[in-house]
């Protein structure tokens, strides 16, 4: 059974692969730079789904360190703590350092250090999002300059002699460079809204925390 449906799904792979190639083609020479531009908006989205991960932001073991932070600096088991917070793996990690660093000082200057760093952290956070942006701009012109492309082939043909191959050229070239600059800018615009949300919950997830940090740390110095 296994081998008789090999054959199969090679052929219709095979036909997929000529279909896609086929498609390419007639859409003309702007079908290379709107090819670049899906591969750039695809490495955007890849590239924010790693870095936007739980792990890398707001670990849960992290997590239920900090919320516990000063039980734990009560009961002198805060050494492995700083050490997870000096290694700087996720962006908890890192402002909580800053805290720490500032720890025995008043709230107010824990709260403004720890907002310097923030600043730089949340670039972090955004980093790849202008490239969506451009993506979404992008990649639609680049559909409509090569319908108007297609639409100069359909008129050229549109002689005396009518040429019919040209006109079906420039139809195919207007039809697909249109076709594939939407696919590319719709899912750059869903990822865009998900990633800003997800943005938006972290960020205040984070607040939160800190907020607990800067008070445990301004409450009672810490042994480090």
């Amino acid at each position: 059974m296994i081998e008789s449906i090999s054959p199969l799904a090679a052929i219709a792979a095979s036909g997929a692969l000529r279909t896609s190639w086929d498609f390419l083609q007639q859409g003309g020479i702007f079908m290379v730079p709107l090819g670049i531009t899906s591969i750039i908006g695809m490495t955007a989205i890849l590239y924010k789904f790693l870095s936007l991960s739980r792990k890398r932001v707001i670990p849960d073991p992290l997590t239920q360190q900090v919320e516990n932070f000063q039980e734990l600096a009560a009961a002198g088991k805060i050494d492995p703590v700083l050490k997870e917070f000096a290694q700087g793996n996720s962006t908890l990690a890192r402002l909580s350092a800053v805290a720490v660093r500032h720890r025995g000082k008043p709230q107010r200057d824990i709260i403004l250090a720890v907002e310097a760093s923030a600043r730089e952290e949340t670039s972090r956070l955004h980093a790849g999002i202008g490239v969506l942006d451009i993506v979404i701009t992008v990649a639609p012109l680049l559909g409509l300059l090569g319908t108007a492309s297609g639409l100069v082939t359909i008129f050229q043909g549109l002689s005396a002699a009518a040429d019919h191959l040209a006109i079906a050229r420039g139809i195919a070239e207007a039809l697909n460079t249109t076709i594939f600059g939407l696919a590319i800018a719709v899912p750059c615009v869903v990822a865009h809204g998900f990633f800003t949300r997800r943005i938006e919950v972290l960020t205040a997830r984070l607040e939160s925390l800190l907020a607990d940090l800067a008070h445990a740390c301004q409450k009672a110095a810490v042994k480090g």
